[in-house]
């Protein structure tokens, strides 16, 4: 007897996401499995930003069906959405610290959303801060950090919940090569650790170097990737 299929982590049936009255996702089906690594290309306006944003619950779509690890999003109630957000890391191409908090400060911030207990806070900060290359760093302030430094750090807060699901918009789009490069090598070992990437990316270095499935966004829908 063959064993059964594990079920998609994160599935999407026939969505439709509209600003106003222009449609951005229409019609959208996909579905990821456990400890995939997915990446979502596609130009600008195409809708990545926006299938990222449903991913963690930050829009409901209008129609169709949005699953991810077990909690159907659309019609979820609020309690629901906070312990799935518990479980997924996010990251943005504006790292999106808070300027007047520590690195430090800001990872436990994380934490606390997670529910975790304070006991446990300050050794998962030094951990995850050590991993990202920025071990000694926690007392500094963002604005205090270059580019590259942010973003690690914001990764680093997505990182100290150990998600099961890491999700990311256009994460290596403001940095230089080198920065891009020590972002994705982060990315790669949180896959390895165990976590199932979705990364929305207009970086073929970061596409080639992370492998893995790679599917093409255009108008709101996903096609073919073109033949060049």
């Amino acid at each position: 007897m063959q064993p059964r299929a594990e079920p998609p982590l994160i599935r999407l049936r026939g969505v439709r996401v509209s600003y106003g009255s222009r449609p951005v996702l229409e019609g959208l089906d996909l579905a990821v499995g456990k400890n995939e690594r997915l990446l979502v290309t596609g130009p600008s306006g195409a809708g990545k930003t926006t299938l990222i944003r449903l991913l963690c619950g930050a829009l409901r779509a209008e129609r169709g069906e949005v699953e991810i690890d077990g909690v159907r999003l659309d019609g979820a109630r609020e309690g629901d959405l906070r312990r799935l957000r518990r479980r997924l890391g996010i990251v943005f191409q504006d790292p999106r610290l808070i300027a007047g908090f520590t690195l430090r400060e800001n990872l436990a911030l994380a934490l606390e959303a997670a529910g975790e207990r304070p006991e446990r806070m300050a050794p998962k900060i030094e951990r995850v801060l050590a991993r990202v290359g920025l071990a000694g760093r926690g007392d500094a302030y963002p604005p205090a950090l270059s580019g590259g430094e942010q973003q690690r750090a914001a990764l680093a807060r997505a990182l100290v919940r150990d998600p099961r699901v890491l999700l990311a918009d256009e994460p290596t789009g403001n940095l230089d090569a080198a920065c891009a490069a020590a972002v994705t090598a982060l990315f790669e070992d949180a896959w390895i650790r165990g976590a199932t990437l979705v990364i929305a990316t207009h970086d073929p270095a970061l596409a080639a170097r992370l492998g893995g499935r790679v599917v093409r966004l255009e108008r709101g829908a996903f096609v073919p990737p073109s033949r060049s």
